[in-house]
This record gives C-alpha cells, structure tokens and sequence, in this order.
C-alpha cells in the first residue's frame, strides 16, 4: 500500500508544482505580439493595419508548418477519437480501480501478483496524473 500512496501523491502534485515552478520562476515572454499592438496603438496607430498583416501572415505559416503532416482537414471522428482518448483511459483505469477493490473486498483469488500490481499502478497513476492536471488549471 505504501507504493500506491507514493504514486498517487505524486502523480497528484507533480503537474501542479510543475505549473507552480514554471509561472514563479521562469520569465515569460514580454515581447509579444499583443504587447507590440497596444505599444503601436498608443504611438504610432498608423502602421497598425500592416503589422496585423505580418502578423496574421505568421500566423498562417506557423499553422502551415505545424499541420505540414496532415493531407487535408482530418475527419471530424478523427478529431473526436483523438480527444476521447485521456477521458477514456481516466474512466477504464478508475472502473479498474474499482474491480480490483471488489474483487479484494471479496476476497476473489486474481491472476499474477506482479501483474495485478502493476496494472493498479499504471490505474493509479493514469487517475491521480488527470486530477493534477486539473488542480494545476488553478494554481497561479
């Protein structure tokens, strides 16, 4: 049980304090577009519709670049099935969860040790790593 509380504890708290690390201690960027725009805006308003050109013309090839793999646009159960994986996973890894506490509480005989050990690891890992993300959303 002492390795489940480690693995949960620390897949819990390691995305936040990731968050937390990166926002106190690393420099964001200052020089951005939008800081461009409203120092432009202020002083110079004339060569505003010009700079937004350039900017959406990056813009454009960055998405170009990015995409450069991609023939056309993907279909749209493409796009859902790539974004139902991470929820699927958390739900299959928690109902397993649940199975295995079950199963424990009933005293049912499982397969291998080590490998109903290790899938309750990966289980545990995939189900607390999900609730970190979601308390990192709210760390500032």
């Amino acid at each position: 049980m002492g390795i489940d509380a480690i693995l949960a504890i620390v897949s819990l708290l390691a995305p936040p304090a990731i968050d937390f690390v990166k926002k106190k201690f690393l420099k964001a960027e200052e020089d951005t577009p939008e800081a461009t725009m409203s120092t432009l805006a202020t002083t110079k308003p004339e060569v505003m519709p010009e700079y937004l050109k350039g900017i959406a013309g990056l813009l454009e090839a960055k998405t170009k670049y990015f995409n450069r793999d991609v023939c056309g646009t993907p279909g749209q159960w493409v796009v859902n099935l790539r974004a139902a994986i991470r929820p699927v996973g958390v739900v299959l890894s928690f109902l397993i969860l649940v199975g295995m506490a079950y199963a424990s509480f009933k005293g049912l005989k499982m397969a291998e040790p080590n490998v109903v050990d290790g899938v309750r690891y990966a289980c545990i890992t995939v189900v607390s790593s999900w609730f970190g993300d979601r308390l990192s959303d709210d760390v500032t």
